[in-house]
């Protein structure tokens, strides 16, 4: 089965675990672009083409931290779930939080998924890999807008 391009929004503070979500996205099978932002705010201009985005692609799927500088990942989810132009993106909470008022406040903002990032790099990998495989080889996302 061929797959087209697809585009994900990484939204991530953590400059270590920018990078090995890059190189895992890389040497995966289907081809992808990343756009990173690193803060709440930031993600939010991203997404409605303000302050220097004007051009931003939408993505096809977004990556996003809970525990971000200037706005958290809570905050940021519920933006784009409420709003009519971005809800239909799915939105992978990848984070290092566990706990379960995290999960449940995630899953009641409407987040896709709700992962924790492993602490071993090995194990980081794998799980991003998997990320690939599911959301962009098996998962029919909706089409682009605008």
């Amino acid at each position: 089965m061929k797959h087209k391009e697809i585009h994900i929004l990484l939204v991530e503070d953590n400059e270590g675990d920018i990078v090995l979500t890059q190189e895992a996205l890389d040497e995966g099978k289907i081809k992808n672009t990343v756009s990173v932002v690193r803060d709440g705010w930031e993600a939010i201009q991203y997404l409605e083409k303000n302050e220097g985005y004007e051009d931003a692609r939408n993505p096809d799927l977004i990556l996003l931290d809970i525990n971000l500088p200037k706005m958290n990942g809570h905050k940021v989810l519920k933006h784009i779930k409420s709003h009519d132009d971005l809800k239909h993106i799915p939105v992978i909470m990848l984070t290092t939080s566990s706990d379960d008022v995290d999960i449940i406040k995630s899953y009641q903002n409407h987040s896709n998924c709700y992962i924790t990032k492993p602490v071993d790099i090995n194990r980081f990998i794998e799980v991003i890999s998997t990320i690939e495989n599911f959301w962009i080889s098996i998962v029919q996302l909706p089409p682009k807008t605008k």
